[in-house]
């Protein structure tokens, strides 16, 4: 069981696992089915973007370039190709993770502000490249078209069927990356997270594993592009704006900066944050627009790093251990006082 991350994190899969399998069957309509579509979605981009921020200390303000990439191949390839769905999903990962490779080696050797603003940069080339290639992504109306998730002759039609879909990719990333993280794999980028030069010294190949996980994470983005495109039918520029890199920065730091557990939190914290904010904003500040909603984020980020730099679920788990900790203490305390008052002395 060691193997499988540990005996906690496989109960904690299994039991996550049923709880979502019976939660549709309480929900009373599709549109907290798509929102929960949603969380699985940017699950899997807030685990990939956790092993590159939390474990392995890259910056990252571009991690929406993948997710578009991943759902702009698998839409092209399935809607103007012809190509079968789950096909489209492999070959969009397979795609996206040697652009990613390519565009590793060259980005990871910048570090700080100056990784941040180059994958910030890269965010905005690619935007501008997805709207001007009219005659593939359809320009700034988008990619339409675009068939349902099918595997042989099953086709996924449904809300609820795609549920099914995303969270089953989203629990099988996450047992994935459970196993990276308590690996050989996972220590190395703990150790270059720490000191890089320590790391180096002591025989870590940083920029090796740096190129390896950036290219992951981009993979799991990839994914979670194809899936959103195979459910919602269509892609646009917008989807993959310098907004949704933000929120999944935030999500991340709600969840915890290297906890894999808590990118799940972080992604369904900041996906029903958004969903209120859009009902909110609007009655609270007229013509309010998705501006107003990235200054919330960023305040939100802000908060979040000044009074919970551990994150909510990390910093709320070291809190409880410290006050476990700190009661143990007392508790010895009171009884060697009370021995020693006790004692042939008193």
């Amino acid at each position: 069981m060691k193997r499988f991350a540990g005996y906690g994190n496989f109960i904690g899969l299994i039991l996550l696992a049923l709880i979502l399998s019976i939660l549709p069957f309480y929900l009373p309509n599709n549109y907290q089915v798509s929102i929960l579509i949603f969380i699985a979605l940017h699950t899997i981009l807030t685990v990939g973007l956790s092993l590159l921020m939390g474990y392995a200390g890259q910056i990252s303000l571009g991690h929406a370039v993948f997710y578009g990439m991943g759902g702009y191949t698998a839409g092209i390839l399935a809607a103007r190709l012809g190509v079968p769905t789950p096909v489209a999903i492999v070959a969009a990962a397979a795609l996206t993770g040697v652009l990613a490779y390519i565009i590793a080696i060259p980005i990871l050797r910048l570090r700080g502000n100056y990784l941040a603003m180059a994958t910030l940069g890269l965010n905005v080339i690619f935007t501008l490249f997805l709207t001007q290639q009219t005659d593939w992504t359809g320009g700034p109306n988008g990619l339409g078209n675009i068939p349902k998730l099918s595997f042989g002759d099953w086709v996924v039609k449904t809300d609820i069927q795609m549920y099914y879909v995303t969270w089953f990719a989203a629990l099988a990333i996450l047992a994935l990356s459970l196993n990276i993280v308590n690996s050989r794999f996972g220590r190395a980028l703990r150790s270059i997270h720490s000191s890089q030069i320590a790391a180096e010294m002591l025989g870590v190949d940083a920029a090796h594993y740096k190129v390896a996980v950036f290219t992951l994470s981009a993979v799991y983005a990839s994914i979670a592009g194809a899936l959103y495109v195979f459910w919602i039918g269509l892609i646009s520029p917008s989807v993959v704006s310098i907004n949704l890199s933000v929120e999944l920065v935030v999500m991340v730091a709600i969840g915890g900066l290297a906890s894999v557990w808590g990118a799940i939190f972080g992604a369904a914290a900041i996906t029903l944050l958004t969903e209120i904010l859009r009902n909110v904003l609007p009655q609270l500040l007229s013509g309010a627009s998705g501006e107003q909603e990235i200054i919330a984020f960023g305040l939100i980020l802000m908060i979040v790093m000044i009074f919970l730099p551990e994150g909510l679920t990390t910093g709320t788990l070291l809190r409880l251990r410290r006050w476990q900790a700190n009661r143990q203490a007392l508790k010895e305390t009171t009884q060697t006082s009370a021995i020693v008052g006790t004692g042939p002395h008193a």
